[in-house]
């Protein structure tokens, strides 16, 4: 039997190293070239063989640029693949930084000014490398394939969703899916798994309101969108208390509202932004109906036109039966003592999408201490000692479930 973890130890220098190199070159959303074609050259030294993955189509492009983002035409994923023959399981990583600026002094800080890895990708993208050696080393042993799921975009929501529409799950068929994600404020070495929903949908609605503005003192001869705006602020707000069951902890929170330039002009125009966050499939579908209906019936009530962007992240889904076949293989590398349950994760994460699509497990690592700075904090900070588990968790995931299947 390999012991992977014991393996792992060998390679934790090269794991940490390409760790430091992303961190000092972190890229945001989905066009990452500098990250991809690392990837690529340190698969190329595995021998390894990948493609790229992922395609940004206008639409959604158009959309994003609309929300504030820059504007992307590429989405720079890679798939790489090691052994053969069915069945296959997907490890994935993303690999995407944040626009924050970095506080911590570190020999390997950002050398970018406003970005940093501050969610761990880059620390994800060095486990799975770390682990793509493990299995290259016993290729031979592995009864089916692994693939490797290197993504961009996950701090945009749907960069895994852009790559699964480019074929990603295809070729050969993925059967079951397998990611981690380390966490800076829970304790080093322990594992958190959990069966069922674990993170949060979020729903993102962008109304931009068209009204007639004109000067303050002749209010009745426009239509005035920051009015409308706070008709809207209140209304959806409202929505929730009274047609969401108290038990499905749902939010909505409005995060911006734009509109207006002076006291003494009402605006044409105006902004509202706002997400709601939901575990429970039901709840959100009937909310998802509602929410447009509202900003129809306000804006409309109010004599003003409108128009919708939203953004939709699915819950993540850990299959409780594929949870149950990889625990043994969990534990032989954290120990049973190290494995813990700490429950649903207040976020969102877009390998949601890989896990509405087939049977997945997401598992949380613990890579600080309780009280550290969490992740999208600019002083958040890991303990690198605990890279070398995520690897030999990968790679112990795969090799033990392919062989339990070669075995049914």
């Amino acid at each position: 039997m390999i012991n992977f973890f014991e393996e792992a130890k060998n390679y934790e220098e090269q794991i940490i190293k390409d760790r430091r190199h992303l961190h000092k070159h972190p890229e945001v959303g989905f066009d990452l070239p500098h990250t991809q074609k690392y990837i690529q050259e340190r698969l190329d030294e595995m021998e390894i063989p990948y493609t790229s993955c992922g395609t940004v189509p206008d639409e959604v492009r158009e959309k994003y640029i609309k929300a504030g983002f820059s504007s992307q035409e590429n989405c720079t994923g890679v798939i790489a693949t090691i052994g053969h023959g069915t069945p296959c399981i997907l490890l994935r990583a993303d690999m995407d930084a944040l626009p924050i600026q970095e506080e911590v002094e570190v020999d390997f800080k950002s050398q970018l000014e406003n970005k940093m890895h501050a969610c761990g990708h880059d620390s994800h993208v060095a486990m799975l490398l770390g682990a793509a050696q493990l299995l290259k080393n016993h290729e031979e042993d592995l009864k089916g394939t692994v693939k490797l799921f290197f993504q961009p975009g996950e701090e945009w929501g749907f960069g895994s969703k852009l790559m699964i529409d480019d074929g990603a799950l295809e070729n050969p068929k993925v059967d079951v899916a397998f990611g981690i994600h380390i966490m800076p404020d829970q304790q080093a070495g322990t594992l958190s798994v959990s069966k069922g929903t674990l993170t949060q949908a979020m729903d993102t609605y962008i109304v931009d309101i068209k009204g007639n503005g004109g000067h303050s003192s002749q209010p009745h001869k426009t239509v005035d969108a920051n009015m409308i705006m706070n008709q809207l602020y209140t209304s959806l707000n409202l929505l929730f208390t009274r047609e969401a069951a108290p038990d499905q902890n749902v939010t909505f929170s409005i995060g911006a509202m734009n509109g207006g330039t002076v006291t003494n002009v009402i605006p044409d125009k105006g902004v509202l932004s706002g997400n709601m966050r939901s575990y429970d499939q039901k709840t959100r579908d009937y909310l998802c109906e509602r929410i447009p209906e509202m900003i129809d019936y306000v804006v409309k009530a109010w004599r003003g036109e409108y128009s919708i962007t939203d953004f939709h992240t699915p819950t993540t889904y850990n299959n409780p039966k594929f949870v149950d076949e990889i625990t043994p293989l969990l534990q032989e590398v954290m120990g049973d003592e190290n494995i813990v349950d700490n429950g649903v994760m207040s976020g969102s994460e877009d390998f949601s999408y890989i896990s509405q699509e087939v049977p997945s497990a997401f598992v949380v690592l613990g890579t600080g201490e309780e009280g550290a700075p969490p992740v999208h904090n600019p002083r958040m900070f890991q303990n690198e000692d605990i890279f070398k588990y995520g690897a030999a968790l990968h790679a112990n995931v795969a090799m033990g479930w392919l062989h339990s299947q070669s075995e049914n």
